[in-house]
This record gives structure tokens, C-alpha cells and sequence, in this order.
């Protein structure tokens, strides 16, 4: 049977936690060697086929136990959480309590999702059964490091595949938690395993012939080349590419509730979310209050320390990420945007010896099509300004874009929520509240955002083989 190739190299630079409050190394991990990956591989196509033939009680119970797990060590996950990637500490512990929600909504609800259901023929009996697809590799970014992978975890676990989780470099720390969290639970050997690898890695594990499905959440570029990769070997792929999320606020709008709703859409988890709020699309009859009262609320953000309780927006990730963010907001100022507020970086609490990584809440206007912003998704807590002067100009500005993740519409007018359910071009729309992933609604976008869905029952069978049974 193939193995898993390790690429150029036999494992790679090391995969190392810092701390982006401080700049500071937590913790440093060796990658896995080619023999390792080959032994994990072993490890998960021997789980799947044992998990495959578990009872659905068995998987129920797994996902209720990982979720007392996690309900009686809040602060202690969440405490990693922050300190690996810099989410407000409050913030860390509603992630923690989010999956452990999941977990619990999936063990109650799978069961009835998965049952078989029959058709009518003529002359004939007919049902659809859903059985699971084996392998799942799940390439997962760093910004919700519990709750994406929960997003593919939960649903691909009940359905009874096994998963092995590719995590995003910065959070080997969440990453090994997962597995661990797993183990503790009662999983049996195989079911979910974390491989600490680097980029040039992954191709040979989507390769293999004992992986059967893949599912990713990250940038378009990394996107397409596992679609490219998977597709090459006919395996099935989820993709959750991002997005550039309208929040369109029309006359008839409950003002003071967009605009407290539409910060916090911009900034919760310092702007580093798919689907936050990224572009502003305000009708004319109300943009000036509107935007007073957001650049207002924008500058009197509490920038600091995640760990303190007064913080609202904590650092981004790591350096780059706040040189990507510095360089593109730079390229607007160069030209011509108007900056309302923010625009620059800020030193953190450990001073100008460990600065840290953290950026000041933005508001720009006066975009126009040469900007990167105007193109780029903004993963920050930078928010764009478009002022419009109809509803039709508002929808040709949020649909004028490559992604199609999120939108959130404000408007108490019926005639104008539904135009806008129409013809919004995105996987989800939102009227009159901030977008977010729950378990009960599917979850993925168009266009450039990606294919396919996670959670609720769509998600549930994305790696299912759904199976057609036809009877004389």
C-alpha cells in the first residue's frame, strides 16, 4: 500500500508556538518524520474501518464525553488558546463552551440525519443509506483553533470516519490538546489524530491511497492547490476559502444596533475571522450618523492585553500577519484613502522590548479599485467604508467581488430583506444581526469562498456515501 512521502525534506524546520502578546517562543515542536506520518496513516485506516462498524451510541457517547471534557476545563483550554494565538481571554472561553455545544448537538441530532430513508419505485422498493467515507484530513487554520476543527470533527465523527488533523503552524499547542482531548474522551485507537508536519508535507498524505476525503478552511491560494491535488486522486474536498463579508445598513435600519453590532463584527477576534464584517456599504440618507457613530465607537477600543478583562481587541497572530495588515492599509494611505481612525500599529503591555503584534482599530473610506483593500480580504481589524446611493448600487458593491462567504443586510423594510436574500451572492445572509456559525445551519460559501458545506445536516453528509439502493 502507498506511504505517505515527506517532500524536499525529511521533516522540516520546527513547528513553534509564540506567544504574539510578547513575541515570545512557548514552545517548540520537531515535525513528524516520514515514518511517524506512515505509522499515523496505519493508525487511521485500521480506526476507520473499526469506527465504521460502531454503533451510532458509541459515537454519541464520544462526542458527549469531549464535551463534559471541555465544559469542566474552560479556563485552562481557553488559557491556551490565548496565549497561541492572542484571542481576548473571554472571548477564548466562549470558543471552548461553543464546542462543547456542537459536540452535544450533533450527538443528539446525527442519529436522525443518518437514518436511511426509503423512496417509492414503481415495481420496486428504494431507500438512501449514508455510510461513512473513511479517512478525513482536515487542513485548519489558526483563528478559531478549536471551533473549525470542531466544525469538521463533530459531524465527520458521527458519521463514522476518522479524522487526522493538519493544523495550522502556530497552534501546535491547541492541535496536540484536540488529540489528546479525544483520547481522554474514550476515542478508540485511529479515530482522531493530530500530524505535527510542515507544508511540504501535506501533499503526500492527500495522496495516499488510505485518505478519502479532505477538508480545509484557509486562503484561496492554499485552497485551490489541495482542490488541484485531491482532484488529481478523485477524492472528495471541502473548501472554506474566506471572504470579504458586506454589511449593508439601509435608511430603514435600526441605526444604534448596526452600528454596536457592526464593531463588534469588525473586531471580534481582532478582525481575524472569514466571516467578519469587512465591508461597510452604508446608504447615503444615513451615512453620516452612521459613520460618526462607528469611527466613534472604533477609536474607543480597548487594544491590549487579551488576558485583561478590559481588552476588546487583543494582537494579530504573529509579525507577519501585522505586516501584511500595516502593508495594505499603507497602500490605501499612499492612494488617497481617507484613514477615519487607527492606521498604525501599537506597542503592547510588554513595552518596546517584546512590542508584540498588535494593530489599532481602522476605519477607511474613500476606496477606490486600485487599493489592494479593494481586492483583498482585510484580516484585521480595519474596516472599509462605501457610501451608495440605492439599494441597486449597494447590492452591485457587495456582490462586486471574487468572494462569496458571508453578508449581513440592515433593514426593517420586508420588500428590501427579501431582494436582498435573493440576490446577495453568498452561502449565508444575515438580516439584521452579526453572521455566525451555528450547528443547525450550513456553513461555506460561493465563488471564490469555496465548495461545499460544514455543519447541520449538509455537512453531516459531505463525507458520507450517500448510497442508492434500489430492490425488485
Amino acid at each position: 500500500m502507498p506511504t505517505a512521502r515527506a517532500g524536499p525534506t525529511d521533516a522540516g524546520p520546527p513547528i513553534a508556538s509564540v506567544n504574539p502578546t510578547t513575541g515570545e517562543l512557548v514552545e517548540s515542536f520537531e515535525p513528524a518524520d516520514p515514518s511517524a506520518v506512515e505509522a499515523a496513516l496505519g493508525r487511521a485506516a485500521v480506526g476507520a474501518r473499526r469506527w465504521a462498524k460502531s454503533t451510532l451510541e458509541n459515537r454519541t457517547h464520544l462526542l458527549l464525553a469531549a464535551a463534559e471534557l471541555l465544559e469542566g476545563e474552560v479556563p485552562d483550554i481557553a488559557h491556551t488558546l490565548t496565549t497561541e494565538m492572542g484571542k481576548p481571554f473571554a472571548q477564548a472561553k466562549a470558543e471552548v463552551s461553543k464546542c462543547a455545544s456542537a459536540f452535544r448537538w450533533f450527538a443528539e441530532h446525527a442519529p436522525a440525519m443518518l437514518d436511511e430513508y426509503r423512496v417509492a419505485l414503481d415495481g420496486a422498493r428504494g431507500k438512501v443509506v449514508f455510510q461513512p467515507l473513511g479517512v478525513v484530513l482536515a487542513i485548519m487554520p489558526w483563528n478559531f483553533p478549536l471551533w473549525q476543527v470542531t466544525r469538521f470533527a463533530a459531524p465527520a465523527l458521527m458519521a463514522g470516519n476518522v479524522g487526522l488533523l493538519k493544523h495550522a503552524p502556530s497552534v501546535p499547542r491547541c492541535a496536540l490538546l484536540l488529540e489528546d482531548l479525544f483520547r481522554r474522551a474514550g476515542a478508540p485507537d485511529g479515530v482522531f489524530q493530530t500530524l505535527l508536519i510542515g507544508t511540504d508535507q501535506v501533499p503526500g498524505v492527500i495522496t495516499d491511497a488510505r485518505v478519502s476525503a479532505v477538508t480545509l478552511t484557509g486562503s484561496v491560494g492554499a485552497g485551490r492547490k489541495v482542490a488541484a491535488q485531491a482532484g488529481a486522486v478523485g477524492k472528495k474536498v471541502v473548501l472554506e476559502l474566506g471572504g470579504s463579508d458586506p454589511f449593508i445598513v439601509l435608511p430603514s435600519a435600526d441605526l444604534p444596533s448596526a452600528v454596536r453590532v457592526g464593531i463588534e463584527a469588525r473586531v471580534q477576534n481582532a478582525g481575524q475571522s472569514c466571516i467578519a464584517a469587512k465591508r461597510f456599504i452604508v446608504h447615503r440618507a444615513v451615512a453620516d450618523r452612521f459613520i460618526g457613530e462607528f469611527v466613534a465607537g472604533m477609536e474607543a477600543l480597548v487594544v491590549g492585553d487579551p488576558f485583561d478583562p478590559a481588552t476588546e481587541v487583543g494582537p494579530l497572530v504573529n509579525a507577519a500577519a501585522q505586516a501584511d495588515l500595516a502593508a495594505q492599509v499603507d497602500d490605501a494611505r499612499r492612494s488617497g484613502a481617507d484613514i477615519l481612525c487607527g492606521g498604525q500599529t501599537v506597542v503592547g503591555p510588554g513595552g518596546p522590548d517584546h512590542p508584540g503584534c498588535f494593530y489599532r482599530p481602522t476605519v477607511i473610506g474613500n476606496i477606490t479599485e486600485n487599493m489592494r483593500i479593494a481586492t483583498e480580504e482585510v484580516f484585521g481589524p480595519v474596516a472599509l467604508l462605501f457610501v451608495v446611493d440605492d439599494a441597486d448600487e449597494a447590492l452591485e458593491v457587495a456582490n462586486g467581488t471574487e468572494f462569496g462567504l458571508g453578508s449581513s443586510v440592515w433593514t426593517n423594510d420586508p420588500r428590501e430583506q427579501d431582494r436582498f436574500v435573493e440576490e446577495l451572492e453568498a452561502g449565508q445572509v444575515f438580516v439584521n444581526g452579526m453572521v455566525a456559525s451555528m450547528p443547525e445551519l450550513p456553513f461555506g460559501g460561493i465563488k471564490s469562498s469555496g465548495v461545499g458545506r460544514e455543519l447541520s445536516s449538509f455537512g453531516l453528509r459531505e463525507f458520507c456515501n450517500v448510497k442508492a439502493v434500489w430492490m425488485a
